[in-house]
């Protein structure tokens, strides 16, 4: 199709695209959708498929300009989007649909000419990023941090046994229940229920906090009670509140921890042969995770500094695709249903809390379209042999080999892999061009626990 393109740029990081389409591209499309109804239609005193075109526009005719008003629309905006030259900061953003502007009117007679406004990328000015100082929070591997990790392997390989009918729930031990909230006015809420709620007692698994509420219960028990929920507790239509709860406790388990020997070391790993072998793996582990969480600091810092001077525009369909995004996740982490938690964070949270969402979202946004620019401004580029590289790398840390590792990646995985590459190649290339100082000293699992 012969269509003439205007693009205007708008106020939010949105354009209103407008598309001119030749009279003679619509009179074929409008007559292609005549044939294909004079085929298929039957009407009295006509056999099927022998119904003369001009009975049709006289019976269906403003109907007829509709359906191909519509064929039109979406014959031109295809053509138009799935065109590989058109600039991804023209193309709309796949989570939001280009809203249609008045009523435009097909006259055959005529160009037809419409207009849609949507939601595009963002344009990314990067200010300066070269020659900054930043600093950043970092951690050590204490002794303390190797035995909290040993105490996490003890508990993963305790044995899980049924505890007696008359015992009652105590810490580590692990409960299932039922559970229902209910709201202020008494009657039971739709969403804040369920069935077969498993979790450790004292772990803080459970995003309800019902632990010191259930302990002494006995297996086959139902407590009703009225809840006091703290002030800044992340559910807002319960922070502060006060709410009538009915648990059941359906089943109630104990675990019983291994003793901390060599023993425990061979059934983690058979290549363990001594409990101080398991040790020193675990303190090489926590190191490279360190290593990573301070080189994500070393990156936060930096990028901190650089949106000062690299202010963005995010369309606002693209900050709430990142806030229910991120709303899913937490979902999976309290293992609850994604579609569930959006509903009760949506309609729950509070003012404050929905700022809290928002903000964090907006500065993911902001650094990850820093970082795909200066991507793309420095021409950094991932080769085959960069590729082979990688998995060699990954079959390593795996004790594998690079065939196997690549056994797990298609297409679509290998480009992901190429992104991370060039990514971290950029935050190399940062790394190099920035001063970087160490600041604040912090505890090892309050450092790793923090958002990046």
């Amino acid at each position: 199709m012969a269509i003439t393109k205007q693009i205007k740029r708008l106020d939010k990081s949105n354009v209103d695209l407008t598309l001119t389409v030749p009279k003679d591209e619509v009179n074929t499309i409008y007559r292609d959708m005549l044939k294909d109804y004079s085929k298929n239609m039957q009407l009295p005193g006509f056999r099927k498929g022998h119904v003369p075109q001009d009975v049709l526009e006289r019976k269906y005719g403003d109907a007829l300009k509709q359906d191909a008003l519509g064929r039109v629309l979406e014959a031109a905006l295809h053509e138009v989007f799935e065109d590989k030259d058109l600039p991804r900061t023209e193309k709309p953003l796949p989570y939001t649909s280009p809203e249609l502007q008045g009523e435009p009117v097909l006259d055959l007679d005529k160009d037809f000419q419409f207009s849609v406004v949507y939601d595009v990328l963002p344009e990314v000015k990067i200010g300066s990023w070269k020659g900054l100082k930043a600093e950043y929070a970092y951690a050590e591997v204490k002794k303390e941090d190797i035995d909290k990790e040993l105490e996490g392997i003890r508990d993963r390989n305790a044995i899980v046994m049924d505890k007696d009918d008359n015992a009652k729930a105590a810490k580590g031990d692990v409960v299932t229940i039922d559970y229902q909230v209910f709201e202020e006015d008494g009657s039971p809420s739709e969403t804040l229920q369920r069935k077969d709620f498993v979790f450790t007692l004292g772990s803080n698994t459970n995003p309800y906090q019902f632990d010191d509420d259930i302990a002494g219960m006995k297996k086959g028990e139902t407590k009703e009670f009225d809840k006091k929920f703290d002030d800044n507790y992340f559910e807002a239509s319960l922070a502060g509140k006060k709410r009538k709860v009915v648990i059941t406790l359906t089943s109630l388990k104990e675990k019983k921890l291994p003793d901390l020997d060599d023993d425990l070391a061979q059934d983690v790993d058979e290549k363990f042969k001594t409990l101080e072998d398991l040790k020193i793996n675990i303190k090489e582990r926590l190191e490279k995770a360190l290593e990573v969480r301070i080189r994500d600091t070393k990156t936060s810092a930096l990028l901190a500094k650089i949106m000062e001077n690299t202010p963005i525009i995010l369309p606002e369909s693209m900050i709430q695709a990142e806030v229910e995004g991120r709303w899913r996740r937490m979902a999976r982490y309290y293992n609850m249903d994604p579609e569930t938690m959006v509903q009760i964070m949506k309609n729950s949270e509070g003012d404050d809390r929905q700022k809290e969402w928002r903000d964090i979202s907006i500065k993911a946004l902001h650094s990850r379209l820093i970082i795909e620019t200066l991507i793309e401004e420095q021409k950094i580029d991932v080769s085959d042999d960069d590729v082979e590289k990688e998995f060699e790398k990954i079959a390593a840390e795996n004790n594998s080999t690079a065939e196997e590792i690549k056994k797990h990646y298609d297409e679509q995985g290998i480009l992901y892999l190429k992104e991370e590459i060039k990514e971290r190649q950029l935050i190399d290339l940062m790394f190099k061009e920035n001063t970087l100082k160490q600041g604040k000293k912090e505890n090892f699992l309050d450092f790793m626990n923090q958002n990046s």
